[in-house]
């Protein structure tokens, strides 16, 4: 998936971001490598994520990659010695794209939808289900492989995986390492829609776009208390209903969203 956003390639490669509307695409850019991570590009991600996070026009975030392939995973070279040294390669302090609640991070508030394509390996995996919405071209070809490097897939996998699929539908992927392609993903939670590649940005960024034009302080709420149920279980969820609805009623988007009702034309959210 080639786009016209992204910034001439480099050899580390680079995270390059372009604003639509108030949507933030970030765009993966390494084809060479098939967007094998660098510490550079992790960097840079973390970067875009916090930028999504901090800038009050922006409302949600897309990621994607540049060329045939979201990622092969990491570029072990470069990433192996930090691993072995025990160095994080986002720096503390900004939104950790993988969204583990690591001490030191920050986690993202605002919704990220992304958009797979072709190899999408380890990193890929669980970059896709640290977000909120996946959507998958009819091409893709999964693999959580660590187990053949002889290491272990730290990024969320062995805890989104078996969230999402079940014990056993997690282990049967993450102990043998096999590739799988977008229906197995689908069938398996993994995605959440699976479309021609040719429509993969297209499809993606009308997901974005229909999410931006909603309550912005309602999306953050909704996202937060969903996401809430499943860390800490629906009786720690339910105990927010209340106040945070109380607070949403009395907002400038809530009174809005009852005059577009009122007068039959669509909403004009500012998030206040």
């Amino acid at each position: 998936m080639n786009t016209a956003t992204s910034s001439p390639p480099s050899l580390d490669g680079s995270i390059d971001c372009s604003v639509r509307g108030s949507v933030l695409l970030i765009a993966i850019n390494r084809p060479a490598k098939r967007n094998g991570f660098t510490p550079k590009m992790f960097r840079e991600l973390g970067e875009a994520y916090t930028r999504l996070d901090d800038d009050p026009a922006l409302r949600v975030g897309v990621l994607h990659a540049v060329g045939d392939h979201f990622t092969a995973g990491l570029d072990l070279p470069t990433i192996a010695p930090l691993m072995q040294r025990g160095e994080k390669a986002v720096p503390l302090g900004l939104v950790n794209p993988l969204d583990l609640g690591m001490e030191g991070y920050r986690r993202r508030s605002k919704p990220m939808v992304v958009a797979v394509q072709g190899i999408t390996y380890t990193l890929g995996i669980e970059l896709m289900l640290a977000a909120d919405i996946v959507v998958a071209a009819d091409d893709c070809r999964f693999s959580q492989l660590e187990v053949k490097r002889g290491i272990m897939a730290t990024g969320g996998a062995t805890l989104r995986m078996a969230e999402r699929a079940g014990l056993g539908n997690a282990l049967l992927h993450l102990l043998t390492g096999d590739e799988f392609g977008s229906a197995e993903a689908l069938r398996l939670n993994f995605v959440q829609k699976v479309v021609p590649a040719a429509q993969l940005l297209d499809e993606t960024l009308r997901i974005a776009e229909a999410i931006a034009a909603q309550a912005p302080l309602a999306v953050v709420a909704t996202r937060n208390n969903a996401l809430k149920a499943v860390e800490q279980g629906p009786l720690a969820a339910m105990q927010d209903f209340i106040t945070v609805q109380q607070g949403l009623s009395r907002s400038e988007d809530a009174a809005e969203g009852v005059r577009s009702f009122v007068e039959k034309r669509p909403a004009k959210f500012q998030g206040r």
